[in-house]
């Protein structure tokens, strides 16, 4: 069984739930609220329950991911499974066995005038840390790109 971490990050953000999904899941939104982790962060697959999805940084390394269920507008849980380093895949060594697999919950809540979003995140110790300052920075990205549209 793999030895982590749960961590939680709780924001109100004042749009409503299918905007706050648009922007977590596409493309171009997901590349400006995740440059807090890691400047020029982006996916590649699919966010379609079952689908593999891989989270990069422009070096090309990052997360081998599937999607381990899909309830539009309400939530989304990210499976880890991996890393890839060197475009090589590695979902199966010691080091990976250690954390994976690990998850990354996403929950829309509607409220009055917007939307709650909850973040549960299956995260190793030595990565709890980095994790724990930067969701906070995501987070604000993210309230920015939902509430500047849904103004609009």
């Amino acid at each position: 069984m793999p030895d982590l971490n749960r961590i939680r990050f709780e924001t109100t953000i004042q749009a409503p739930a299918d905007v706050v999904w648009h922007h977590i899941t596409s493309l171009d939104s997901y590349k400006q609220w995740t440059s807090a982790f890691a400047e020029g962060s982006y996916f590649q697959g699919s966010w379609e329950e079952g689908s593999r999805i891989r989270f990069l940084a422009p070096s090309g390394d990052g997360m081998v991911s599937e999607i381990a269920e899909n309830r539009r507008n309400e939530f989304i849980s990210i499976r880890h499974l991996g890393f890839i380093a060197d475009g090589k895949e590695d979902t199966t060594s010691e080091a990976v066995r250690a954390w994976a697999p690990a998850y990354e919950n996403y929950t829309l809540q509607p409220i009055q005038g917007g939307t709650r979003l909850v973040i549960d995140q299956d995260v190793p110790a030595e990565w709890a840390e980095h994790l724990g300052q930067a969701w906070p920075n995501a987070l604000r990205l993210l309230v920015g790109l939902c509430e500047t549209r849904a103004a609009s």
